[in-house]
């Protein structure tokens, strides 16, 4: 019997539909050229929310306020995390709904003592952040983001390289010279230390030792009245320039810098924001650190959130530490976070029964890990029935995954920590492909239906 064909979901659209995809996925690409760093999503995010009527809890905290059914409140943590709360109309002991996202990056943070002259050329030593395939970071348009803070407290924040006059980048040996080099496996063609960022060559005019970087740090000095001992307190990262820009003859995708996660936490702000009056409390939680463990302070690992649930229940008039392990308990998460696309060039690396496919919806991954389910969360088939009934009713096209073939793939996220409250909880996200990559990819089919998605497991469950 000759199998029978979808039809694309592409071709599923009304006019209608259509427009409010294209219309959301131009706010996602102006909201990922701007937001490059954990800071300046969560500057972003805070101006949205606030926008839509959203207040920080510190001020309720401060003056002592309460809250009650229909307010809107949002937390934030080191400047780099962001709770967001809509108080429903059920008592917050039944739990909430959360979508639960991160929203760092892989990148090459500057060291704390980065800035080196060698041989008539100055550069800046980095760290590489997150996992990478070092050897496509050479040779790339780069660009500086990131905070310096003085002794004064004062802070000053640096983005250089956006424009088109200016970038940086890691170079790389010529090929003509290179034959060792190529003979070496891919995890050590280049190596974690040689990622140092070229940044200068022109050296300072009386200055006979380290001339260029002399002259480096006069234009610092000049430009942003920095000096070298203030990158001790400076968060500075090196993150591929340019904007986000659509990907193919038919702008079918988007080609991106940091789609992981961004794509998850953009689409989960999105739902947030367009859900008004619910029953039961709703929360957009978007977290730093996932791609290095989920540790320290602004990581899922961390208490700033359980501490902002104890401060919700506070606020409104019911606090005590079993109500907080119940509202934990109860509650119910999307952890929305990206699968692997399958990429047709690498096919031996995918189980094609079950994988992402780009342009095929969202995506729910019941269980993540690496060989033998280690270290996953794997969600109840209760939940996923559940899930299924909600996105059917909605008419969110989905799809179920694994990342890649069972003895190759594997994955963390941030569900098995939200899982330890004993919650219902499950990925969910978009297909990406050249996951990890400088530029990464995703179909807008796939934005608007994890939009979709979100919004109705917000209405629903």
């Amino acid at each position: 019997m000759e199998e029978k064909k979808e039809k694309s979901v592409w071709n599923n659209y009304t006019a209608e539909e259509k427009q409010e995809l294209f219309q959301l996925n131009e706010a996602y690409k102006a909201f990922l050229s701007q937001c490059k760093t954990e800071r300046e999503s969560t500057e972003e995010i805070v101006r949205q929310a606030e926008l839509k009527g959203y207040r920080n809890l510190q001020d309720i905290i401060k003056n002592g306020e309460s809250l009650k059914a229909g307010d809107k409140v949002y937390a934030t943590c080191m400047k780099k995390a962001v709770a967001m709360f809509n108080i429903g109309s059920r008592n917050l002991e039944e739990g909430m709904s959360i979508l639960g996202a991160h929203i760092d990056t892989c990148r090459l943070d500057l060291k704390q003592k980065p800035l080196y002259e060698a041989d008539g050329m100055a550069y800046f030593d980095t760290h590489y952040y997150g996992g990478i395939k070092k050897y496509q970071w050479v040779t790339l348009p780069l660009a500086l983001h990131g905070v310096v803070v003085k002794k004064d407290g004062t802070v000053v924040k640096i983005v250089v390289g956006e424009n088109e006059d200016d970038v940086f980048c890691v170079t790389d040996l010529l090929i003509h010279l290179s034959q060792k080099q190529m003979e070496k496996k891919a995890t050590v063609v280049v190596e974690g230390e040689d990622l140092d960022i070229l940044i200068g060559s022109h050296p300072l005019e009386g200055e006979e030792k380290d001339a260029v970087k002399a002259a480096i740090l006069k234009l610092l000095e000049a430009e942003y009245g920095i000096e070298e001992d203030d990158f001790l307190s400076a968060e500075l990262t090196m993150v591929p320039a340019g904007k986000a820009r659509d990907l193919g003859l038919d702008r079918s995708m988007v080609l991106a810098y940091g789609h992981d996660d961004r794509v998850c936490a953009y689409t989960s702000l999105a739902a947030m924001l367009e859900v008004d009056k619910v029953e039961r409390t709703s929360c957009c939680l978007l977290v730093d650190k996932e791609e290095i463990g989920s540790v320290g302070a602004s990581g899922m690992q961390s208490r700033f959130f359980e501490n902002m649930v104890a401060e919700l229940l506070h606020a409104l008039g019911g606090y005590n530490p079993l109500s907080s392990r119940r509202c934990l308990a109860n509650s119910c998460m999307l952890s929305s976070d990206v699968s692997s696309a399958f990429d047709s060039l690498y096919a031996s690396a995918y189980d094609k029964k079950n994988c992402a496919y780009l342009g095929k919806g969202m995506v729910l991954m019941k269980y993540t890990g690496a060989r033998g389910k280690s270290g996953s969360n794997d969600a109840s088939a209760e939940y996923l029935g559940r899930l299924r009934a909600i996105l059917d009713k909605h008419n969110v096209k989905f799809q179920t995954a694994e990342l890649g073939r069972v003895d190759l793939g594997g994955g963390g996220t941030i569900a098995y920590i939200m899982a330890l409250y004993g919650m219902n909880v499950i990925d969910s996200g978009v297909g990406v492909l050249s996951m990890h990559a400088p530029w990464e990819a995703v179909s807008k089919v796939d934005v608007y239906e994890t939009y979709k998605g979100y919004k109705a497991f917000l209405e629903e469950i």
